[in-house]
């Protein structure tokens, strides 16, 4: 079973969603520094977009990052802590992620959104790799492998 029919469920997918933004606002805030303060100002700039924009956002984005994950998160059920393994491999995750994220900013006609995200692009690699043993301890939870 891949990770998107895990999060199928109505409720499940709620409370994934408000768990993945309670880590994005924990790792923005916690960035400090020159970049720190560019990230701030880019994340404070799309979520004033509208509100809700970010979470919108987050559930449109979701099954396709997931499906995107799943390849590394099977490998590491094969290896019996896919948790673990998925935090062992956070470059190729966060590409994984980067890779749905890039297309889809492809597609939007939000230049405020699109402005943004090329901006900081570049250096939001590192970032997601940061972020990635938050996400596969989230997963983990919601997950029985």
């Amino acid at each position: 079973m891949g990770l998107n029919q895990v999060f199928q469920e109505t409720d499940t997918q709620k409370s994934l969603v408000a768990d993945l933004m309670k880590l994005i606002d924990e790792q923005v805030s916690g960035k400090g520094g020159i970049g720190g303060m560019g990230l701030k100002a880019a994340y404070g700039a799309v979520k004033g977009v509208k509100p809700g924009y970010i979470q919108g956002a987050l559930e449109r984005l979701l099954p396709e990052a997931l499906d995107a994950l799943d390849p590394i998160w099977s490998e590491g059920v094969q290896k019996g802590d896919p948790v673990g393994y998925l935090s062992q491999n956070a470059s190729r995750s966060a590409d994984a992620v980067l890779s749905v994220t890039d297309a889809r900013i492809e597609k939007t006609d939000n230049g405020v959104v699109r402005g943004a995200y090329n901006k900081l692009r570049k250096s939001v690699k590192g970032d997601v790799e940061e972020a990635i043993p938050g996400l596969a301890k989230i997963l983990g939870n919601y997950t029985t492998s």
